[in-house]
């Protein structure tokens, strides 16, 4: 124990605490919890199963990391939950470990924030420089790719994957797969067109832009099926973001895709 524990915190016999983590007032930390440098726990946070904390996370109070699966099929098996760096959990945010028919493993990437009320389902994999805004939630299986936003409000379905950089609005309920880049709102998750001003701040090149604009049109209006207007769209660009839609597409999904209004 460092002087960086506060007296009132309850550590179980086993967990792993860096010296330079912090756990505040009243926290509760597991027997199988590792906390690496720089981790802090604010306050009443509890930090339960076979979790890992990455360096400089911050964890709010009253957030619940690690707890077992909200699944009836689980059976107490042992099961993870990893989380990267320097990500931001705020108050009352919820991540719980993985079960067993999903790989027993839930995963969080690096620089990430979940706003209050935040929730990481069982088995779900979630990438880098992620925003989960206040009362969202992301379902068990679920994938979300780097550089996703999800506003407030939002839900996504069970095994939906979310491409990277793709823009869900808030009060949206997710049920199919989101191609990398696109916009999503409405109560029932209409992609209504590209996240274009995520692909502006990323400093993504005008070219990429105009051509991600035309794959989209095609997606939306060309002939045969989408996966296969999808395959056309390879041979006629060279584009690196069109292909990681297409890629993204032709990928196996366990959902059917939401398509262009």
């Amino acid at each position: 124990m460092s002087g960086n524990i506060h007296p009132s915190a309850l550590i179980e016999d086993g967990a792993q605490i860096d010296p330079t983590a912090k756990v505040g007032p009243f926290c509760t930390v597991g027997p199988d919890v590792v906390l690496a440098a720089g981790v802090e726990l604010k306050s009443h946070v509890v930090v339960t199963g076979k979790t890992s904390v990455g360096e400089d996370t911050i964890i709010w109070p009253f957030a619940v990391i690690g707890e077992i699966p909200q699944d009836l099929k689980f059976d107490g098996e042992e099961t993870r939950l990893e989380i990267g760096k320097r990500n931001r959990i705020r108050e009352g945010a919820t991540m719980n470990t993985g079960t067993s028919g999903g790989g027993g493993l839930t995963k969080v990437g690096d620089d990430c924030l979940f706003m209050t009320g935040a929730h990481v389902a069982h088995d779900a994999v979630v990438g880098n420089n992620v925003i989960v805004a206040n009362q969202a939630a992301i379902a068990g299986h679920c994938h979300i790719e780097d550089k996703v936003i999800i506003g407030g409000l939002a839900g996504i379905h069970q095994f939906v994957r979310i491409g990277r950089g793709a823009i869900i609005g808030a009060v949206t309920m997710v049920t199919n797969d989101v191609i990398p880049y696109g916009l999503v709102q409405s109560p029932r998750g209409d992609l209504d067109g590209l996240n274009y001003v995520g692909l502006k701040r990323a400093g993504v090149a005008r070219s990429d832009i105009t051509a991600l604009r035309a794959a989209y049109q095609m997606l939306r209006q060309g002939d045969g099926a989408f996966q296969d207007r999808a395959a056309r769209l390879k041979e006629e660009t060279d584009s690196e973001y069109v292909h990681e839609v297409v890629d993204f597409i032709l990928g196996r999904s366990d959902r059917s895709f939401l398509t262009p209004r």
